[in-house]
């Protein structure tokens, strides 16, 4: 019950009126996450508190983002672990079309198991590591957003994120402290890549003390065929 009363409060901090539905889907997902994490341990954040700010409401920053977006918009979320930010975002927004992108097989089928128990529709899962799929025709410059949470310095992230996007689109990256180092030395990045406007939005979460940031990048023209480079290569050596 916690759950359900702290998202219908804190929720609305961003503008999200949550239905009985969503309520019902958050708390079962909490649910499902405790009772996983007991045996494949998918999280360090297991109180209730923490689940609902770092996990719940840290995916949610990016909903006032994604309201402007077409009608059944797509999104990746690359590294998905155990679905932070995409199945959150998915549970608010029904319509976005998601995928979730996750490397590690224990991880894949706790994705798989949520999908089925909250019922959610126009969401799949693929495993797989993100310098593959964004050479693969059916991911490649195929969204209108790609996200990541936790994955790698924006150097690294932008060769990860960028080839998914549709020339339009835009790579959001959730991150901790302020960026702005990061995305200093990720400029010319960036712009091999296709990429450009790089914007760093901060935003506070209720119940955390410190700011949160969203860095946004525009996909400004189409990511040269080379990128990303193969497995490993994008975080061994940064462009």
């Amino acid at each position: 019950m916690i759950i359900r009363q702290q998202l219908h409060e804190d929720s609305s901090h961003f503008n999200i009126e949550l239905t009985s539905t969503q309520a019902d889907q958050f708390e079962r997902y909490f649910e499902e996450l405790q009772t996983w994490n007991q045996k494949f341990n998918l999280t360090r954040i297991i109180e209730p508190s923490e689940v609902i700010s770092k996990h719940f409401l840290d995916s949610l920053t990016l909903y006032p983002m994604l309201t402007k977006l077409p009608t059944s918009a797509s999104l990746i979320d690359v590294g998905s672990g155990p679905g932070f930010p995409g199945i959150p975002l998915k549970i608010v927004m029904p319509d976005l079309r998601v995928t979730l992108l996750e490397s590690t097989g224990k991880k894949c089928r706790f994705l798989d198991h949520v999908i089925e128990t909250l019922n959610l529709e126009q969401i799949e899962v693929v495993k797989g590591r993100a310098e593959d799929a964004g050479q693969h025709t059916e991911y490649r410059q195929r969204y209108h957003v790609a996200t990541a949470r936790a994955v790698a310095r924006l150097s690294t992230l932008a060769e990860y994120l960028l080839p998914f996007v549709k020339v339009g689109g835009s790579m959001l990256a959730l991150k901790g402290q302020d960026p702005t180092p990061e995305l200093n030395e990720a400029r010319r990045a960036i712009g091999i890549l296709g990429g450009k406007s790089p914007h760093i939005e901060q935003v506070t979460i209720p119940g955390l003390s410190a700011p949160r940031h969203v860095v946004r990048i525009i996909k400004r023209k189409q990511t040269p065929k080379r990128y990303p480079r193969r497995s490993g290569t994008p975080k061994k050596e940064p462009l």
